[in-house]
């Protein structure tokens, strides 16, 4: 009796790494290896070039020139997101149930005037909504007092109380396009038959919406969530174009992002400093891993049980 010949292995496809070679020698040079070396300057001593380990870390957190400024960053940061979570994402969704029901016309028309200022320059769109907003030669005063609402016109962006807010209604304006078609996309892709089938045993439109066609879109959901933090958390150029690097008035506009800048490239009477503006881009690093592990960690898994 013959014995079985070995079966052969198949080749190694080595095309694949042709064609990922370009994107990935791309991202080593201007992500991972920046990523690395910021890192590197986070443990080293500004001045000497040492090794310090934990010591800025621990300045940042502690020293009252630096730990104001990054709690004060941080909660504005905060409050950066929860606004943009809770204003955002729910008219993306409203809108995104409107525009995907089948009797509405000209729905191409709707999405596309909705997501045109997302593809606009940030720098365009602090330029637009400063002149808009400006107490001078702005148009928000007047068209507020042809609606008979002109005596409640103030300064937005020039108080403290409500620069932040203002700024985060002008994001929320600007990104509402991108949950918009991602909860679009999730929402057209809903079997007909299940819709139907929820209407023939009698639910009405609301209902359908949320026993039926919310609890399937709840994956997008998650994603939505998971990219508003990263997104929120990574801001800085919508802030930074219409209140610039000293996130003005006193500060009240200033997230994480504004920081760091401050803090590695300087500004006015602030020099420079690599190690802790270094430090400040590790600790926003940390903090969106750990938004990243909570998602992944709890909301994936009641996803997964969900479906099981």
């Amino acid at each position: 009796m013959q014995s079985q010949s070995p079966k052969k292995r198949k080749p190694f496809p080595t095309h694949i790494i042709v064609f990922l070679a370009p994107a990935v020698i791309i991202y080593t040079i201007f992500m991972i290896i920046p990523l690395l070396d910021s890192l590197r300057l986070s443990f080293m001593d500004n001045e000497t070039g040492l090794f310090v380990a934990f010591q800025n870390y621990v300045t940042l957190l502690t020293n009252e020139l630096w730990a104001d400024q990054f709690w004060n960053a941080f909660w504005n940061n905060v409050k950066f997101f929860i606004i943009n979570m809770l204003v955002q994402n729910p008219v993306a969704l409203f809108l995104a149930a409107l525009l995907s029901r089948r009797t509405l016309r000209w729905t191409s028309s709707y999405r596309t005037l909705i997501f045109v200022p997302t593809v606009l320059s940030v720098v365009i769109i602090g330029f637009i909504w400063q002149l808009i907003l400006s107490p001078l030669w702005g148009i928000a005063e007047g068209f507020m007092t042809f609606f008979g609402i002109g005596h409640l016109f103030q300064p937005w962006l020039g108080l403290e109380s409500t620069a932040l807010t203002t700024i985060s209604l002008i994001s929320v304006w600007q990104f509402v396009g991108i949950p918009l078609m991602l909860f679009y996309a999730a929402l057209i892709g809903i079997p007909d038959e299940l819709i139907e089938a929820a209407y023939v045993d009698g639910a009405t439109a609301w209902t359908v919406f949320w026993r039926v066609k919310f609890p399937l879109i709840l994956p997008t959901v998650g994603i939505v969530t998971i990219l508003t933090f990263v997104g929120n958390f990574n801001a800085f150029d919508l802030i930074y174009t219409i209140k610039g690097a000293l996130a003005g008035p006193n500060f009240s506009t200033d997230i994480m992002g504004t920081m760091f800048f401050r803090a590695f490239f300087g500004q006015q009477l602030q020099l420079g400093n690599a190690s802790m503006g270094s430090t400040v881009a590790a600790m926003m690093l940390i903090i969106i891993l750990i938004g990243v592990l909570v998602y992944l960690v709890g909301w994936q898994r009641r996803i997964h049980t969900y479906e099981i």
